[in-house]
C-alpha cells in the first residue's frame, strides 16, 4: 500500500500546511474513525467539536476550522475542504481498473479500430466497425456493437451493453449493467395490434459522463439522445428515447425520465422522481425527490411535489381530506358568493 505525505497531498490541491510536512498517510477514513495512518476532513460545522479529539494522521480543514483543532494536528487548510477531499480521494483511489490488457477471450472484429493502450476484459464482444480510443477500459463481458465510439481514457465496467451507432465521449465512467442504445418505447396501435416502430436515432454521450449501474438510456426514434458534458446520473435511471440533458445536470437513483424531454443546464434532479415527456425543464432547475413533474419548468428554482411521510394513522385522514377536495372547493366558492352577495 502505497503511502503519502502531508507535503505531497497539499501540493495535490494547492493547500496550505501546518504541521509536519513529512508526515505520511495511506488512505482516507471518515473523521471519529480515522487513525494516524488515514487522512480525513470537515466539511459541516457541527462537526467541529471533534476536531480537537481527531487521532487522523493528517485533517482537511477550511480556515475557519484551525482554531477548533488540536494544537499538534498535521493540517492542510482548503477553502473547500469537500472538494479537496474528492480530489484527494481520486488521486489516492487504489480500485483495479475494469480490465488490464486485451484477453485472450476477447471477442474483436477485424474493423474496430483501437486505439493505444487500450483494455479489454475477458468475453468482451466488439462488433465490426467501432472505435475505441487510447486508454480506454472495456470490462469483462462488455458488449460494443457496430459502428459505436468509445472516447479516450473512458472506462466501462463489466456486462455493459453499448448498442450499435452509439457514441460515449471521453473520460467516461460507466458502470456495470448499464444498457445504453436500447430501443425506444415506440409503436402504433392498429385495432389492438401493437406496430413496433424501429428506432433510427443514435444516444450521443459527451465527455467527463457518468452513468449508473444498470441505467438504461434509450436510442432516439429519428433524432438522437443525446447527454452533454459532465452529466452525472445515478444508478437504476431510465432516460428514454429523444431525452436532451444539459451540461452539469445531475441525476439521482431512479429518475424516470419520459420520451422528448429536454433537461437544461446545471439541474438536479432528486432520487425516484418522475418526469413526462415532450416538455422542457430550464437551466439550474432543482427537483427534490420523489416529485412527479407533470409540466414544464421555465424558472430556476427548486421544485416539490407528494406527501411527506406520515404515521398511518394521520396519512389516511390527509387522503380522506384530499378525495374530498373538490366538495371543499364548491363549498368554499359557494360562501364567497353569499359574501359578495
Amino acid at each position: 500500500m502505497r503511502s503519502y505525505s502531508l507535503q505531497e497531498l497539499a501540493n495535490q490541491i494547492g493547500g496550505a500546511i501546518r504541521g509536519n510536512a513529512d508526515v505520511v498517510v495511506n488512505s482516507i477514513a471518515p473523521l471519529d474513525k480515522a487513525a494516524g495512518e488515514h487522512l480525513t476532513f470537515i466539511s459541516n460545522v457541527k462537526y467541529r467539536p471533534y476536531l480537537s479529539q481527531a487521532q487522523a494522521g493528517i485533517l482537511v480543514v477550511s480556515p475557519a476550522d484551525v482554531e477548533f483543532c488540536a494544537d499538534d494536528a498535521n493540517l492542510i487548510i482548503v477553502e473547500n475542504p469537500y472538494v479537496a477531499y474528492a480530489r484527494l480521494a481520486q488521486y489516492m483511489d487504489s480500485a483495479p481498473k475494469a480490465a488490464v490488457n486485451i484477453a485472450p477471450s476477447a471477442v474483436i472484429s477485424e474493423t474496430v479500430l483501437l486505439g493505444q493502450n487500450v483494455s479489454i476484459g475477458a468475453n468482451a464482444v466488439i462488433e465490426a466497425g467501432a472505435v475505441i480510443g487510447d486508454n480506454a477500459v472495456i470490462g469483462a463481458g462488455c458488449f460494443i456493437g457496430q459502428n459505436a465510439k468509445i472516447g479516450r481514457n473512458t472506462q466501462l465496467w463489466a456486462n455493459v451493453s453499448i448498442y450499435h451507432e452509439v457514441e460515449i465521449g471521453e473520460d467516461c465512467l460507466v458502470q456495470s449493467g448499464a444498457v445504453i442504445g436500447s430501443d425506444g418505447f415506440g409503436y402504433a396501435n392498429e385495432r389492438g395490434q401493437w406496430i413496433k416502430i424501429p428506432q433510427t436515432g443514435r444516444v450521443i454521450i459527451g465527455n467527463r459522463v457518468e452513468i449508473g449501474a444498470c441505467t438504461c438510456i434509450d436510442r432516439g426514434a429519428l433524432d438522437d439522445t443525446v447527454i452533454e458534458d459532465n452529466v452525472i446520473i445515478d444508478n437504476l435511471c431510465q432516460i428514454a428515447h429523444n431525452v436532451h440533458i444539459g451540461t452539469g445536470t445531475a441525476v439521482a437513483g431512479g429518475v424516470i425520465m419520459a420520451g422528448s424531454l429536454t433537461v437544461g443546464r446545471y439541474c438536479q434532479i432528486g432520487g425516484a422522481s418522475v418526469i413526462n415527456g415532450h416538455m422542457e425543464i430550464c437551466d439550474q432547475a432543482i427537483v427534490t425527490g420523489m416529485s412527479m413533474v407533470m409540466r414544464p419548468i421555465d424558472k430556476p428554482g427548486i421544485y416539490s411535489s407528494g406527501i411527506p411521510l406520515q404515521p398511518n394513522k394521520e396519512w389516511r385522514k390527509t387522503a380522506a381530506l384530499t378525495m374530498d377536495i373538490d366538495k371543499m372547493n364548491k363549498r368554499l366558492k359557494a360562501v364567497e358568493k353569499k359574501l359578495a352577495e
